[in-house]
């Protein structure tokens, strides 16, 4: 890697890993503290490197930065033979004897125990996803307003309650108790799933897809499958669904970021490596005899890999759809029921599934019944797509839908 890339890399990479390890040893309630010698260390890496030149091992030394900026701060606080020493359970003075361990192992549960933390029921959803771009994905605070569509005093200060709830209520950075894992790791399964979704559509105006975030889920969902005691079928399944959808990501837009629909991608762009993890994990949750919506839903985004247009893919999609509708009858799985109907049998059935079924003002909606109408009823077809295309968020979603109105011609 250059050496103008390695650091933003690094910092991608790192950043996390030291603000989770030094929350873990020092407790939530520091949280804040464990971003700001984070941040320092990088901002000495840039005056350092600039002139010295990169280390030979440059993770290595941001690591031996990130602990002695440590150790320096609880000594000039005062605060550590009180507060920290009793953490880390042991008696002698040497400041030397803590051990910030940032081995991949300690890293790996740190940031697991993190995502339990940070996904506390107390927590509001959109604050649990923002805490977790912030403190275990290294994202800025502006991105992660770009994510969430507002401003950076809004997520300031949605990420000061988070935290101050946190450390209020003493929330530990530890793995929930039996009796406790399950509905915890449910919460958490749903915030790193909400996560992917805002990154597979993002609500952003500027990109429908931001693959960053994508990449972010696809990690944390990674770290859940790892651990024994979070390898479970919701977990593989997840993954599952997120390698299935990310082997599509870069066919799904063109080079001016404008969405590509998913009769016209190239498949050749399919990233087989992302299918077959897909298929491995997808295998896996079905060891267990249970069934999750991340399942039907991976199971569905299995059979959009295959490429080959065949009955059998689109009657498979239809009948998992409909298991799906079952579990969650959502209006968006309501939508996509209803475009699997129509590839088995034909849109005038598919028309009649959702007349009489209320979207409010979904631009999905008026987009399908564009597609719906397009072949009996032109003008009805262009009157959908306009309600279509008022709504649309993106202006690269827009230009499909002027293209749609474009191809039904001049109307008399």
């Amino acid at each position: 890697m250059d050496e103008p890339e390695l650091l933003p890399h690094l910092f991608r990479t790192e950043y996390a890993r030291i603000c989770v390890v030094l929350c873990s040893h020092f407790g939530i309630e520091y949280m804040e503290t464990a971003e700001d010698i984070a941040s320092e260390t990088f901002r000495s890496a840039l005056e350092t490197w600039q002139f010295n030149g990169v280390p030979n091992h440059p993770k290595a030394w941001l690591y031996k930065v990130a602990k002695n900026k440590a150790l320096n701060h609880f000594k000039r606080k005062g605060v550590f033979n009180d507060n920290v020493l009793p953490r880390i359970n042991t008696h002698q003075m040497d400041f030397e004897v803590p051990d910030f361990d940032l081995s991949d192992d300690n890293c790996t549960d740190s940031q697991l125990r993190m995502l339990f933390a940070i996904c506390h029921p107390v927590i509001a959803k959109e604050s649990q996803i923002a805490l977790a771009l912030r403190i275990l994905c290294g994202f800025g605070v502006a991105e992660v307003a770009e994510a969430f569509l507002t401003t950076r005093k809004t997520i300031n200060k949605r990420l000061y309650r988070a935290k101050e709830k946190l450390r209020s209520l003493k929330i530990k950075i530890e793995y929930p108790g039996e009796n406790e894992m399950g509905d915890r790791l449910e919460t958490v399964i749903t915030a790193v799933y909400l996560l992917f979704s805002e990154g597979y559509y993002s609500r952003s105006q500027h990109s429908q897809i931001r693959k960053d975030l994508c990449l972010e889920a696809m990690r944390l969902a990674h770290l859940l499958v790892q651990n024994h005691a979070t390898n479970t079928h919701a977990s593989n399944a997840l993954l599952a669904l997120i390698c299935f959808h990310s082997s599509r990501l870069d066919a799904r837009q063109d080079l001016h970021g404008n969405p590509i629909l998913y009769e016209q991608q190239e498949k050749h762009l399919w990233n087989p490596e992302l299918i077959a993890n897909g298929n491995y994990y997808l295998q896996q949750s079905a060891q267990w005899q249970t069934l999750s919506k991340y399942y039907l839903e991976a199971s569905i985004a299995y059979w959009h890999t295959i490429s080959e247009e065949t009955t059998e893919k689109w009657e498979s999609i239809l009948e998992l759809y409909d298991r799906l509708h079952n579990m969650d009858p959502s209006p968006m799985i309501a939508l996509n029921r209803a475009y699997a109907l129509m590839k088995v049998a034909g849109k005038a059935v598919a028309l009649e599934s959702v007349k009489s079924m209320d979207f409010g003002s979904d631009h999905f909606y008026f987009l399908l019944l564009g597609e719906l109408h397009s072949d009996k009823d032109p003008e009805e077809a262009a009157r959908n797509y306009t309600k279509a295309l008022h709504l649309a968020r993106t202006a690269g979603e827009r230009k499909v839908i002027r293209d749609k109105i474009l191809k039904i011609g001049p109307r008399t």
